[in-house]
């Protein structure tokens, strides 16, 4: 059987639930990521990862019509996975579906219109007349009305399966491959400069809604000369990365890096903060970077925002979002507790195996991809 999986942009971190997808997917046959890369390439996490990416190039409506047969043609597989409600992939899907009487399953792993919701009204009411970007916001609104025309869903959050229905499939890793083991925490500490600091960790993109500010003022309200922040994922000559250098000085910072070189870092880390806040953007949203952490053994704070809580009962330190005092004092707690710690680390990597591993998603999705084509 062959597979394809749409993604709505190949060059941003779209590309990331799609590669997981089909990393999840690899057993049943052979697997593709179809879909347009509005930049320079495929994005650098997964660009190496193995797995087979077939690019359009698009730009905004008109044009962007010009490259709907190819990505038709592209998408030429026994089954269609869409990935996210967006033009380029879910539209694609359900044209596959409609013309080509493809079977078609949706992803939904954040809200999309949410995303629209950040600017107040106004805001959104002049991004709801940008029809000329395929990425933008009523194109985006349309895919989620015709959700209905998959053969089968699946989400990513609680919140997603309250809004969409579907099969929960959250973001999860390869627990055999990471383990606690998998990497030198010396040669992880190394690399950051950080022999004798403890290292207090966020990894991924440095958007505001992910609190990274939150982070930063909470690591400085510390105050402890032993202590390092490194944020992995943040370019060092990027506007935020120069900013944050400035008001936060010793912070280290390391540009994006490949998916396969996450648990070379990540072991470095003494605590893994993932500080998210409580808006639009993340009330659907679980942080694919939580399973990372807990992949690899690595004590967690985190916030109470959707189903970060679900995910980390009885294995990691819960703070209100935006509460830096709180997020300050947590940090602190595990540091000066290495025993407590490690073992709420190990109790958040025994979960990860039992529930957010590769094994327990396909347990769900190979039954639903069964059914779907046997349907079909």
């Amino acid at each position: 059987m062959k597979i394809s999986i749409l993604c709505f942009d190949l060059a941003g971190n779209a590309a990331g639930r799609a590669f997981l997808l089909a990393r999840l997917l690899e057993p049943l046959g052979e697997v593709e990521v179809v879909g347009p890369c509005h930049g320079d390439g495929i994005w650098k996490p997964v660009a190496s990862e193995g797995i087979a990416y077939r690019a359009v190039s698009a730009g905004k409506l008109p044009s962007f019509a010009a490259s709907l047969p190819a990505l038709l043609r592209l998408a030429d597989g026994d089954l269609v996975y869409a990935s996210k409600p967006r033009l380029a992939s879910a539209g694609i899907g359900y044209l596959k579906r409609l013309g080509a009487r493809k079977p078609l399953l949706l992803d939904v792993d954040d809200w999309e219109v949410g995303f629209f919701l950040r600017g107040g009204f106004w805001g959104t009411v002049g991004r709801a007349f940008n029809v000329a970007n395929p990425r933008g916001l009523p194109w985006t609104w349309l895919m989620e009305r015709l959700t209905s025309a998959a053969d089968a869903i699946t989400v990513a959050s609680r919140f997603l399966e309250r809004r969409f229905g579907g099969t929960l499939i959250p973001h999860v890793r390869d627990t055999e491959v990471w383990k606690p083991d998998c990497a030198d925490p010396a040669e992880a500490r190394r690399r950051l400069g950080a022999e004798k600091e403890r290292v207090v960790m966020f990894l991924g993109t440095p958007r505001g809604y992910k609190g990274v500010e939150d982070l930063c003022r909470a690591v400085s309200r510390l105050g402890r000369p032993d202590l390092l922040l490194a944020l992995v994922g943040t370019d060092p000559g990027s506007a935020t990365g120069r900013d944050l250098a400035e008001r936060y000085p010793g912070i280290r910072l390391v540009e994006r890096i490949p998916f396969a070189d996450v648990p070379r870092y990540l072991m470095a880390a003494d605590v893994v903060v993932v500080p998210q806040r409580d808006t639009p953007d993340t009330r659907g949203q679980t942080p694919a970077k939580l399973f990372d952490a807990m992949a690899l053994g690595r004590p967690i704070v985190s916030t109470r925002v959707s189903m970060i809580p679900e995910i980390l009962d009885g294995c990691g330190v819960l703070v209100p979002p935006g509460d830096v005092t709180a997020l300050a004092e947590s940090i602190g707690h595990l540091l000066d507790h290495p025993a407590e710690a490690a073992a709420l680390g190990m109790r958040a990597r025994a979960r990860c195996v039992a529930e957010y591993s590769f094994a327990a998603a396909r347990s769900r999705l190979f039954p639903l991809v069964e059914r779907v084509m046997g349907r079909r």
